[in-house]
């Protein structure tokens, strides 16, 4: 790492850390023991401040109402991203690339806000109130690239050619392992760590596969150039490919073919330097979007107990577990739970399992009768032939489960949580020999209070998205993958790594870039397992969103004090000091909270948004009873004095212009001309 990167970094995690703690001598010791303390901040941290540090509080009076506000929606979120450029010095030159590249980047980033893919019910907005903003380091490894080389060589050699593809078939775990320990040697910095690896041209073309086994007529394997690890990295390989992924026709998320999509950037015709760089900014960006801060596809409130409740609705044959393992699923999150990967603060995750026979539940045989709805194909045999197919309305289905929810727990023997979030999953496992699909296309489908997933005794069919070539086949009966999928997004606010939200589009973007290897998402990944971009969104949601609700109340609370004709008219003076004080304080923790999420220490910035929320409280009250407190008055003015001027004035020109009118034929007398 070049020592000025080094140094600018230093710099930046220091005023991120001391920016807030200057202005209070002693308050960031005073709360980091109370963490210590009290972890779960169940206590108001305000009773125990000494009285040295109320005074520094209460010594910064706060500027006007506006500029607070505007300080509360000015809160960014700064993220580190290092990009290493693995490469020979020919394609990487360490001279002008690091400059080139962050001059792109740089030029491409602007301060952006947090989106909601499906904003709440009380808010039509897809913003929240914190915006993020990138810091990007940048540097060349050629050593690394060399190893990387080596063991790549080796591999090309030792892989035999595949009949089905041009492509070799590269275990993506060889150079993973490679790339990993240089991640273990450097992630003590805080950020993302982003390799863009072009290991020179080979003698064959090749990509990595993410499973064991070839593709088959029934079976396609997508190769990618892509890996996102469990820990906080992702590698692109350059040189590998070209790939392709997406939409087999038309649709939203094609990929463009060939050399005009930046994955391909060192395929086909010869490039510049310049151009070279501008396609990897272009794939930084977009990795940046998408894997580092991705939208939140609901907003995920804090709960202490979070409840799973697998519920199978099976047919008269009997419960298949087949592409159905329950305690496959359960462990792919408990895993993750146990090694602090999902779960933040006392947050406890539990799963329960219950099975309802379908001729038993009159509830199940009337939401799928009635949300069964149909379509027609047109397929060319020997000549075009209409064929009507069947699917299920997802969002009828959910309409009437939601409707007949208590009925269904009667029925199927579900007992009634206490508290907590309940997300029930419901699996309807019919006995139809034909396909059934949820909306055409889904196995299944999530919705904020619960995940619906449908199967029946068909076990594959073609889908509507092909992978280098290939058309991709869905394995109807496997639902592991997708329910681990839905459960992300319905409990934890986790986006499909092909969803992102644009504010300058107005509208949800679908790109299957990202979509591939380590991800539950989409049609191209066969892994259940999450990397870190699923972990971390799905404990930074439920931080977002509770920051997000600070700002928006405290907002509230300026908005109210101003409508009563300000602090210093509302609040009298015990009251005026005491908000002061707990309005510092409460900034300070936010200031503090924005901190810790920057440097991905969710624990922390929870104890500091949860005890925010007593001094928000605190605030919330003291305005309350201020304005209960105030009194209606009725001040009486006197009446205006008279304008004799003007009056004096307006009669002087009306009797002017009257007497000019009278006096017309003599002033304005026409003369003949004589002859």
């Amino acid at each position: 790492m070049p020592w000025t990167t080094a140094i600018s970094l230093f710099l930046l995690l220091l005023l991120l850390t001391t920016t807030n703690s200057a202005s209070v001598p002693g308050l960031d010791t005073f709360l980091t023991r109370q963490s210590q303390i009290d972890p779960h901040s169940s206590n108001d941290s305000f009773t125990s401040l000494p009285s040295s540090l109320k005074s520094s509080l209460s010594a910064a009076t706060p500027p006007p109402i506006p500029s607070l506000i505007n300080s509360l929606l000015s809160l960014s979120l700064p993220i580190s991203i290092h990009i290493r450029l693995v490469g020979p010095t020919s394609s990487f030159p360490p001279s002008t690339s690091s400059s080139l590249l962050h001059s792109y980047l740089s030029a491409a980033q602007s301060s952006s806000r947090f989106h909601v893919i499906s904003p709440s019910a009380t808010s039509s907005s897809h913003s929240l109130a914190i915006s993020h903003s990138p810091h990007f380091d940048i540097s060349v490894s050629p050593s690394l690239a060399s190893h990387l080389s080596q063991t790549l060589d080796s591999l090309l050699a030792s892989t035999p050619s595949s009949l089905r593809s041009p492509l070799l078939s590269i275990p993506y775990s060889s150079i993973d392992e490679i790339v990993k320990q240089d991640f273990e040697k450097e992630k003590h910095v805080n950020g993302i760590y982003i390799y863009l690896l072009n290991l020179g041209s080979k003698a064959k073309n090749y990509a990595y596969s993410y499973s064991p086994g070839e593709s088959s007529p029934g079976f396609t394997k997508c190769l990618g150039s892509i890996w996102t690890g469990k820990e906080r990295y992702v590698w692109i390989d350059l040189g590998a490919g070209p790939v392709d992924y997406g939409p087999a026709l038309s649709g939203d998320g094609v990929l463009p073919k060939g050399e005009f999509h930046p994955l391909a950037a060192f395929h086909g015709r010869p490039k510049s330097q310049k151009a070279l760089l501008a396609d990897l900014a272009s794939l930084v960006w977009s990795a940046y979007q998408v894997l580092v801060v991705p939208s939140l596809r609901i907003p995920v409130y804090f709960e202490n107990s979070l409840i799973v409740q697998f519920i199978h609705i099976h047919g008269s044959e009997g419960a298949d577990s087949s592409g159905l393992d329950w305690k496959s699923i359960e462990r792919t999150f408990m895993d993750e739970a146990n090694d602090n990967g999902l779960l933040v603060g006392d947050q406890s995750l539990n799963f329960r399992t219950y099975k309802v026979n379908f001729a038993d539940c009159s509830v199940c045989s009337f939401a799928i009768s009635k949300s069964i709805n149909s379509y027609t194909s047109r397929f060319l045999f020997d000549n075009y032939t209409m064929i009507v197919s069947e699917y299920l309305d997802s969002k009828k289905l959910h309409q009437i489960m939601s409707e007949l929810a208590e009925e269904f727990r009667s029925v199927a023997g579900i007992p009634e949580e206490d508290s907590g979030r309940v997300l029930p999953v419901y699996v309807f496992d019919l006995d139809s020999n034909s396909l059934l699909l949820l909306d055409r296309f889904h196995q299944s489908v999530a919705f904020r209070d619960m995940v619906i997933a449908v199967r029946t005794r068909n076990s594959q069919t073609v889908s509507d998205y092909s992978c280098n070539g290939r058309h991709v086949f869905t394995h109807t009966r496997e639902l592991e993958r997708p329910l681990v999928g839905s459960i992300l997004q319905s409990m934890w606010g986790v986006s499909p790594t092909h969803l992102l939200w644009s504010s300058m589009h107005n509208n949800t973007l679908v790109d299957y870039t990202w979509s591939i290897g380590q991800t539950p998402f989409g049609p191209f990944s066969e892994i259940s397992s999450l990397s870190f971009v699923q972990k971390d969104a799905a404990r930074r949601n439920v931080l977002l969103t509770s920051l997000n609700y600070s700002i928006s109340s405290a907002v509230d609370v300026l908005e109210s004090i101003a409508a009563h004709g300000g602090e210093r008219r509302l609040l009298k003076q015990n009251r005026y000091l005491d908000f002061v004080q707990r309005w510092n304080l409460f900034k300070y923790k936010l200031d503090k909270a924005v901190t810790a999420l920057s440097h991905m220490d969710f624990e922390m910035a929870l104890y500091y948004l949860r005890s925010s929320d007593h001094d928000l409280y605190t605030m919330h009250s003291l305005v309350y009873h201020a304005t209960q407190e105030l009194e209606a008055s009725l001040v009486c003015f006197k009446d205006p004095p008279v304008p004799w001027a003007s009056i004096s004035m307006s009669a002087v020109v009306f009797l002017a212009l009257s007497y000019v009118y009278t006096k017309r034929d003599q002033l304005f007398r026409n003369k003949r001309k004589q002859f």
